[in-house]
């Protein structure tokens, strides 16, 4: 937890998760129940550069602060313990490691089926009303099309900042703030 020490860890990590809370306004609504949104990239991101834990702070802090700035509808706990577990997925599979394909379309795919298709469907049966079945189907067909866009997506930023160094960056300042 030495990272929640790090002066740059926690600035950067805010400034995704403020990306992440500008990302999500702008949503394209399909029905009450689905949308299209694009906060998860900087969530990845976070995963990728720092870890779980700080990951699904980001990811707490992007659905919180979303809400806050800008309620789209009730406040809903269940969204916010979504978008934690997506920063602990992302921060699990993609922390420390080369981004590969492979290693991204895991991390998304995983992603995808707990929290996209299960959590979320059951947090807006819970919230509406509504039957699980027909939000589930309308949300499996959404997230099919949008799967191979997202992990394109990540994939280019993952890569775009293992080629400017940013990951390093942040490894050896953490490295050095422990030593210290």
């Amino acid at each position: 937890m030495s990272k929640f020490k790090n002066v740059q860890v926690l600035t950067a990590a805010a400034m995704l998760a403020a990306i992440a809370v500008i990302l999500g306004f702008f949503k394209i609504p399909l029905s009450p129940t689905l949308e299209i949104r694009f906060a998860v990239l900087p969530i990845a991101v976070s995963g990728a550069m720092f870890g779980p834990a700080v990951a699904a702070v980001v990811g707490i802090l992007s659905d919180v602060g979303g809400y806050l700035l800008k309620p789209t509808g009730p406040f809903f706990p269940g969204f916010t313990v979504s978008a934690a577990i997506s920063g602990v997925i992302f921060g699990l599979l993609l922390y420390k490691k080369k981004a590969t394909w492979l290693r991204v379309t895991g991390a998304m795919t995983i992603r995808t089926v707990v929290v996209s298709i299960l959590l979320n469907s059951y947090w807006l049966t819970m919230l509406y009303h509504k039957g699980f079945v027909p939000i589930l189907a309308g949300r499996i067909t959404k997230e099919l099309i949008l799967l191979p866009i997202f992990i394109a997506m990540i994939l280019a930023l993952l890569k775009l900042l293992e080629k400017t160094g940013m990951f390093s960056r942040f490894e050896r300042k953490t490295d050095e703030s422990q030593t210290s």
